[in-house]
Parts: C-alpha cells; structure tokens; sequence
C-alpha cells in the first residue's frame, strides 16, 4: 500500500489560487507583436490577454505533483519475516598463490581450488537465509572484506570477484582468525560462527593460529575449518607422468586443533562433491534461524511525482517556442503561396 509520510503537506494544493485571488494591479495589455511576412511586409498578431486552457492545465499538474512529492510517498510492502535470535556467520577464504592450483573439476572441467569453492559456496550463502554473513579474505595479512549482513547478494558478488593472489602469496590463518574475533566482539547476543577455508599451513601474519585459537576461546567462537586440495594429482614432466600429492604442504594437524579447540570441526574437500557434502552437514550443524519476527518493508516514491513535475514544467518552456516556429512556418507558407 502507498501511505505519505508528510500528509500534510497536501493542504499547499490552495495557494495558487489563493494567489489568484488576491486583490492587486491588472496586468496592462500588452501592445501587439509585429511578425515580419516574405510579402506582406509586416503583420501584426495580437497577444492573447489570457493564458491558453491547456497552459493553465499543465500548470496546476506541476503543483499537484509538486505538492505530492513534498508529502514524501512510500511504498509499504509486504511482511517479511527476520529472525528472532541473531546467527551471525563469518566467511574466511584463502587468497594464497598456492589456490592456483588446478587439481579440482566442476562439470569435467579443471579448475583451480578457488573457482571451486565459489561454485559451491554460491548455493550455500544463498540457502543461509535468516544468516548474517561476512566475508574475511586472507593471504599475507587478512582483510574484512564484507561486514556481517543480511545481504547475501552482496557477499556473493564480493567473493565471485576475489582473485589469487590479492592479498598476498602465503598464507596468515591467525589473523584471519584474529580479524574474525574482533569482528564479533560487535555482537554480543549471536551464535558466532567461522568457516575458514584454506589449502595449506600458517606461513605469515602476525597473529599466530595458536594464539588465534585462544582468543576464539575467550569470545566463544566456533571454527570450522576446511581443508582444500586433492590427495593426489598427475604431472607431466620429461620422463614421462608422475603422481603427486599437490596438498602436501596442508597443515591437517593445525587445523584439526583449531575447530576442536573451539566445538567445531575440521573437514577435508578433496574435490566438488565432498565440499557440497560439507557445506551439507554445516547447515545441520548449524540450522538457519527461526524466523518468527516481520517487518515491512518502506520504499520512497517521491521521485516519481518529482520527476513528472520537471517533465512538466519542461513542456511549459517550450510552449512559446513551439507556437513562434508554428507561426514563422505558417507565415513562409503563406509567403510561398502568394508567389
């Protein structure tokens, strides 16, 4: 339903004419315009005394717009439901070169651990209805990246466009940690959770993941922690083809620790489906809030009349120029006629 804010403001609507009626000085008829002729040489067209309906039309249309604009319109929408208890989330995605490596698939084609975590992890935010959820992007140091929100579009779009590399080369999981900490120390009455997802050991930063751990502790914080990378890859080299582990360098161990420490758990993704099975037993782990609370929504309409005001207002100007040119063509037409 549309409601004004400013209602009020409709009792303006009288005072043109108010300003009508009000006694003063007549206006003195203006003299009549010459308008030169191709052949009569010149000709005079009388002004009207009046203003023309349609002029006088378009006028209090501008007003009425105006003073509708002025009212503040808003759109009140439909009830939502938000949630009654806070569950705020908290996104920590590794940007370390080693996320390059391309030893994932999605669909049959190879891609990097990164390419695959959003591809997963789009339909997981997506689902965290009711969720507030932030994003914390690490490498050499590690950076707030999406504050806690509702907006998931927003959180979504934020990690499609991260890229390897952006925030360093190694890897610093305590200070993501230690970022994520800070970060809920805001929101006291929350179920505080930290995902963090990375394919290799603490290798910068200047927090270290112990230390990490305890301040998780203190705030009551749970981490889940994930650990990307495949077992086991094929290399080609000059003597022919080889078997590697390319998550060598995953600190399992640490991790491991980490979400235990603090009533989580770690996970190993291996490949696609074994990250969809994770993000699976998340939403058990951690269930989406009952929504029990509405609220609706309100959107501001004012620029629609605005803007309807200034089109008028707009033709009202080129009014006179419009009947000068009609004039200018019907008196050469009538020029070439007489010829």
């Amino acid at each position: 339903m549309i409601e004004f804010l400013w209602i009020w403001a409709f009792a303006l609507l009288p005072l043109p004419l108010l300003a009508r009626l009000l006694p003063g000085k007549k206006a003195q008829q203006q003299a009549a315009l010459m308008v030169p002729q191709l052949t009569q040489g010149m000709q005079s067209i009388e002004k009207p005394a009046s203003r023309s309906k349609v002029y006088i039309i378009l006028a209090s249309l501008a007003w009425i717009a105006l003073v509708t604009a002025a009212a503040r319109p808003q759109w009140l929408g439909d009830p939502i439901s938000i949630p009654s208890e806070g569950r705020d989330l908290m996104l920590a995605v590794d940007l370390s070169g080693s996320m390059e490596m391309e030893d994932m698939a999605i669909n049959g084609r190879t891609v990097n651990r990164l390419q695959m975590i959003k591809y997963v992890m789009d339909d997981f935010i997506e689902r965290r209805v009711g969720d507030r959820i932030g994003l914390i992007l690490f490498g050499d140091t590690a950076y707030l990246q999406a504050p806690l929100t509702y907006d998931r579009e927003t959180v979504k779009t934020l990690l499609s466009e991260s890229l390897i590399k952006l925030v360093g080369e190694r890897t610093a999981i305590g200070d993501a940690v230690g970022l994520a900490v800070k970060r809920f120390r805001k929101k006291e009455e929350s179920n505080r959770v930290l995902i963090l997802l990375t394919d290799g050991q603490n290798t910068a930063g200047n927090l270290d993941p112990m230390q990490a751990k305890e301040l998780a502790v203190a705030e009551d914080i749970t981490i889940y922690t994930i650990g990307v990378g495949a077992d086991q890859m094929i290399t080609r080299g000059l003597f022919g083809n080889r078997r590697i582990n390319p998550s060598a360098e995953l600190d399992e161990g640490m991790l491991t620790d980490l979400a235990q420490a603090t009533g989580g758990q770690y996970f190993r993704a291996r490949d696609v489906q074994e990250l969809e099975q994770i993000y699976s037993t998340l939403d058990e782990l951690e269930p989406i809030a009952r929504e029990t609370r509405q609220m609706r929504p309100l959107k501001a309409l004012f620029y629609y009349p605005l803007a309807l005001a200034l089109i008028i207002s707009a033709l009202m100007a080129l009014i006179p120029l419009v009947k000068r040119i009609f004039v200018f063509i019907g008196g050469l037409s009538r020029g070439v006629a007489t010829r």
